[in-house]
């Protein structure tokens, strides 16, 4: 009869014996069902003089171990905030632990596994904070060989030392990211970093008096973006819906309902490649301020990257990334015309988009096929893309955006053919983007015409027409600024993380063969 240990192939026979024999031993790992810590490993070294003598209780995963005949040597790790140590020697004595105790212990206990530990605090003679071991009790055991699967064994071939080191295959660290965030200090920092940032963010908004609001992730109408959403349905209304591409426009429904300053960071899904830049479902900042427009969000948005990065670096308004490249967050960030920056960059002419033969003449000039092209917002943007994304180091404002690929921006009064729009670049990346919001509900009708006009021509992330929100419109809407940006994005920049799946703890992957 096949059984549980038989299924469970990935499992180490040997560690199943060590488990075993600790049950036999009457230390049973997964018997506890609590265990009360007195202090962090932090705490240990931060207080190590006043508590020298005094009587702790410390848990945590082995990290390395040595046994020396009576006497053993662990490293114990525990969940340590960032910037602080997460580790703790452990001293433990078979004179102290009993023999037979201590016997069961030296051929039961592995790296990985969990321990608690009840002992006092001394410094060992090279004045290393440690703690004398009086009473340890496994408290879970770890029956695969901890980081095996990641790419290394971290167990030495006698098995009686060894330290888990960092991972090398990526993609099962992020498969096995429960596992990563034990065996790569490094990647846990920025994971918890990322989630600093989004601490730092809400903060910042709080702060400005908006408030925090949840909206619809199941949706009619997945509208707010240029995007294919993931499609589904619900069964008990017999409905096809669909998960949300943006946060947008339930939000400026709340801002016609009265609330004047609004935002949400939630989830939200886009059915579209993966990249380094790119995860399918990834976490948006929007928010929503009446009674200002695009310079007014220009505002908020340099004094809340300073914020985030003051908050991460303690104090400073500058970042210095992995490169040595330093990014300055504080003054009046550049303000540069998409068409002045396609000017600079790719020496093309702001007249050379008058017509859209005259754009794709523009484009080929400057070696890009123009073939695909059917607008000529598409095409600017594009060359935009190409040639000037890429030196946008330093936090800039790109501006005047094309009105046909801006369908829920207002148009600029002295030349609409252009948006009052604005998208945010750092380190060559794009994080954020920001409307002053169309008002007048005849004017969004036809933008929303416009979209739908480009969806029957065969473009599937054009936005469909959502007459719920035209009808909110029509009961009438302040002058509104709106500001949206992905929050893995920025985590990225301030981590230094080379790709949007360091950031993100359970990124989409392709299942196991």
């Amino acid at each position: 009869m096949e059984t549980t240990e038989d299924i469970a192939s990935g499992i180490s026979p040997e560690r199943l014996e060590k488990l075993r024999a600790l049950q036999s031993a009457g230390m049973d790992p997964f018997a506890p069902e609590t265990f009360d810590r007195t202090h962090s490993f932090a705490e240990i070294h931060d207080q190590c003089d006043a508590l020298l003598e005094k009587t702790v209780r410390v848990a945590g995963r082995i990290v390395a171990v040595r046994w020396m005949g009576k006497a053993a040597f662990m490293t114990v790790q525990d969940d340590a905030p960032v910037g602080m140590p997460g580790r703790a020697q452990i001293y433990m004595r078979r004179d102290d632990i009993g023999e037979e105790r201590y016997d069961a212990l030296k051929h039961g206990l592995d790296i990985g596994d969990f321990l608690g530990v009840e002992g006092f605090v001394f410094r060992t003679k090279t004045g290393e904070p440690s703690v004398h071991a009086q009473v340890v009790t496994p408290l879970a055991k770890a029956l695969r060989n901890v980081g095996a699967e990641l790419g290394k064994e971290y167990i030495k071939d006698d098995g009686t030392e060894g330290e888990a080191n960092k991972a090398t295959d990526t993609e099962l660290r992020y498969r096995q990211r429960y596992m990563d965030l034990f065996v790569n200090r490094d990647a846990r920092e920025v994971l918890v970093k990322r989630l600093q940032i989004t601490r730092a963010v809400r903060e910042f908004l709080d702060g400005e008096n908006f408030l925090e609001v949840e909206t619809p992730v199941l949706q009619i109408n997945a509208g707010g973006a240029t995007a294919r959403p993931f499609d589904t349905h619900h069964n008990a209304l017999d409905l096809d819906l669909h998960l949300r591409i943006s946060l947008e426009l339930p939000l400026k429904r709340l801002i016609v309902g009265g609330l004047d300053r609004v935002y949400e960071i939630g989830r939200v899904f886009r059915n579209e490649g993966i990249s380094t830049r790119h995860n399918p479902e990834f976490t948006l900042l929007e928010l929503y301020q009446a009674y200002t427009n695009l310079e007014g969000m220009m505002d908020i948005v340099e004094r809340m990257f300073r914020h985030i990065c003051r908050k991460v670096t303690s104090g400073e308004s500058v970042l210095t990334m992995p490169d040595g490249t330093v990014l300055n967050f504080g003054g009046t960030w550049e303000r540069l015309p998409m068409l002045a920056g396609i000017e600079q960059n790719a020496g093309i002419a702001p007249d050379s988009f008058g017509t859209l033969d005259s754009a794709k003449a523009a484009m080929a000039k400057v070696g890009i096929d123009p073939a695909k092209e059917t607008m000529i917002g598409g095409i600017i943007e594009k060359l935009h893309e190409v040639f000037t994304e890429p030196k946008l180091v330093q936090p800039t404002f790109i501006t005047d955006f094309p009105l046909d690929t801006s369908p829920l921006a207002r148009k600029r009064p002295d030349n609409p053919m252009l948006t009052r729009r604005f998208e945010v670049f750092i380190a060559g990346k794009e994080v954020g983007n920001a409307f002053s919001e169309i008002n007048d509900p005849l004017d969004q009708r036809e933008r929303f015409e416009a979209q739908v006009a480009q969806k029957e021509a065969g473009n599937d992330e054009a936005q469909p027409m959502d007459e719920d929100f035209l009808r909110a419109l029509e009961y009438g809407m302040p002058p509104t600024g709106g500001f949206g940006m992905g929050m893995d994005r920025v985590a990225m920049i301030f981590t230094g993380a080379p790709s949007i799946r360091d950031v993100i703890f359970f990124p989409l992957l392709r299942p196991e063969r």
